[in-house]
């Protein structure tokens, strides 16, 4: 075959590769767990950036207003994937037998705590009782802290709390309507920032101190998603996995995404998030069994924990509400 005959089919290949449509890529609905403030900008900034198009996945990703309507969507289909806390997804699932797991563990330490105001006199979980604390339907602080309170010494039954959506819950404590709102000590920069706008301050007072480490936010999906398609499972943690590696790096490059995406955040609020978020997924713990990945001892003390809090039946196999063999190896 002459050499111009075979440039000949050599183009006739190439114009047969260009002109066969790309390969569509998996659409994927993503809610997380509250308002898109810095604590998600690994995921926002990583849409823009296209590291979840890289893996083959068209993600829309939509705010969540709490753990358990996190939980919920999912289970209904509304969305395909989400972050929920470990709490919530035990919790549904031994109580209503959700067809939702944990595929991921995301914060392998807890960050849940009450913010309180410097000037209301509170500086521990101690004589609450009467006091209005904010609150999400199904938000995990809620089924935690029955425990912390006992241990406290404070009685769980006295406490009231008040239903209202988690954008709302800040500028509620820092106007006094509220005493205290459960926030994941990550928000405090961006929170204390408005507060002391106000003329206030504002205290945490983290469910660790108490004892209280366990595991927090996951990445959840449905049985179905995670038995008939698990190589879109396994591309999801991988295209994550690589998000949070990413803006662990590349702080100010994941805010500036994301901050084009929500003005209203600022870029200081969201790398004060970021760098906030990191030491709770990035650790000794993260370093000993992989990013995502659980220890058998450290899960069972959550289990134990969650089911004390929220009097769930001690003898449910709580391992099948979760299943992290599809992480990415370390």
């Amino acid at each position: 075959m002459s050499g111009s005959l075979m440039r000949g089919f050599g183009i006739a290949a190439l114009a047969i590769a260009f002109s066969q449509p790309a390969l569509a890529q998996d659409k994927v609905r993503f809610q997380t767990d509250w308002i898109p403030s810095g604590e998600h900008a690994m995921y926002y900034g990583a849409w823009s950036k296209g590291i979840f198009a890289k893996h083959g996945i068209d993600i829309t990703i939509t705010r969540g207003y709490g753990s358990g309507d996190t939980v919920t969507k999912v289970a209904g289909g509304a969305a395909d994937f989400g972050v929920a806390d470990l709490a919530a997804v035990f919790t549904a699932r031994a109580r209503t037998t959700v067809p939702v797991k944990t595929i991921a563990v995301l914060y392998n330490e807890s960050p849940h705590s009450l913010f309180v105001l410097k000037s209301s006199g509170i500086t521990s979980f101690k004589g609450l009782e009467g006091k209005k604390i904010g609150i999400t339907p199904g938000n995990s602080h809620r089924f935690y802290f029955p425990e912390v309170a006992k241990k406290a010494g404070t009685d769980p039954n006295k406490l009231i709390w008040t239903n209202m959506d988690g954008a709302a819950m800040a500028a509620q404590l820092i106007a006094k309507n509220i005493d205290a709102a459960p926030f994941y000590s990550i928000h405090y920069y961006y929170i204390n920032k408005a507060a002391v706008k106000a003329g206030e301050e504002i205290l945490p007072l983290p469910f660790v101190a108490v004892g209280f480490k366990i595991y927090a936010a996951t990445l959840i999906t449905t049985d179905k998603m995670f038995q008939d398609k698990p190589d879109l499972v396994k591309r999801f943690l991988a295209a994550t996995k690589e998000a949070f590696e990413w803006a662990n790096a590349n702080p100010e490059e994941a805010c500036k995404l994301h901050v084009a995406r929500f003005p209203e955040v600022e870029l200081d609020d969201c790398m004060g998030s970021v760098r906030a978020v990191m030491p709770f997924v990035f650790n000794d713990h993260s370093k000993e069994f992989g990013w995502g990945k659980e220890s058998a001892d450290r899960l069972k003390f959550s289990w134990e924990t969650i089911a004390e809090a929220n009097e769930l039946k001690k003898d449910f196999d709580y391992k099948q509400a979760i299943d992290t063999k599809l992480v990415p190896a370390k």
